[in-house]
């Protein structure tokens, strides 16, 4: 559960856009959409796996990100 602090005088809108970015840095939805289909753990690992690989050869320079 978010929890904003917000002043009596701030704005509804302020308070708004507070909310939206917490809501956003907190993955909440990520979370959703992952668990909407069951994935299996090889495949979740192989995912993992071709991210660390791409992240590798960015830094190396064989790609340009």
């Amino acid at each position: 559960m978010l929890i904003i602090d917000s002043k009596d005088c701030e704005n509804i809108d302020k308070a708004l856009k507070k909310y939206k970015k917490k809501f956003e840095k907190s993955k909440v939805l990520l979370q959703l959409r992952s668990r909407q289909a069951f994935t299996k753990p090889s495949v979740r690992r192989r995912g993992e796996v071709l991210k660390a690989i791409y992240k590798q050869q960015i830094a190396s320079g064989k790609i340009e990100g």
